[in-house]
């Protein structure tokens, strides 16, 4: 099994068999804890960071959320006017997030779940990953990218957990959740190792840093890819 599959196994296990009622509370409005909060905070502002990468009218487009979770960020990118399909590795989380869908949006939304990459999904126009590739080596990165950039014809948005001494502390001491809710090992990276092994995979392509978001234990790097097209 390859490294990307056997890691792609880890989160299905883990969504799914060991913290998806955390995750159901943790992207709801329901109290959370202090440290919880602060991550709810976070993952709020790094959502409309990215949403900012992508036109504000997205009518007559077709976007891929690509590790949709429960759903929030397709939900606001069908009501920008877009046909969205989102995808994630975890059932229990699709079915969160279809339970979770605003009436209104009935039909704008294509829930599904599986493996981001698959080139069964199709041609989108823009597609939006966050916080479904922390858990990812480089060399996994730019694979995932040379799978689906060929089929976009905008950009790729996605977050990465950034290489700083304060996340690494943060990680180390794991205060996020308790042990038994722990996630699946997240991979800090500089953006030029990123860009490098996009580079060494013949991937021809801009890869811009478009912001970081820093919200007690969320912190948190967007970036776009656009692939250079013959």
């Amino acid at each position: 099994m390859s490294a990307y599959a056997t890691t792609l196994t880890r989160v299905e296990d883990y969504f799914d068999r060991s913290a998806t009622t955390v995750w159901e509370r943790l992207t709801s409005d329901a109290p959370v804890s202090g440290v919880r909060a602060t991550v709810r905070a976070g993952r709020d502002k790094m959502r409309a960071l990215m949403l900012d990468q992508v036109p504000a009218d997205l009518t007559g487009l077709r976007i891929l959320d690509a590790g949709c979770g429960t759903g929030a960020m397709a939900v606001e990118l069908a009501a920008r006017g877009a046909d969205v399909l989102a995808i994630d590795i975890s059932p229990a989380l699709v079915e969160i997030a279809q339970k979770r869908m605003p009436e209104g949006l009935a039909g704008r939304i294509d829930w599904r779940s599986g493996d981001m990459t698959d080139p069964a999904l199709g041609q989108f126009d823009h597609a939006l990953a966050m916080d479904s590739m922390i858990y990812y080596t480089s060399n996994d990165l730019a694979q995932i990218m040379g799978r689906m950039t060929p089929r976009l014809s905008g950009k790729f948005v996605f977050t990465l957990a950034p290489r700083t001494p304060l996340l690494m502390a943060m990680f180390r001491i794991g205060k996020l959740f308790p042990r038994k809710d722990r996630s699946p090992v997240m991979i800090p990276h500089a953006s030029k190792d990123v860009q490098r092994a996009i580079h060494d995979t013949g991937l021809a392509g801009h890869l811009a840093d478009v912001g970081r978001v820093n919200s007690g234990f969320y912190i948190s790097n967007a970036f776009t890819f656009e692939s250079q097209r013959p």
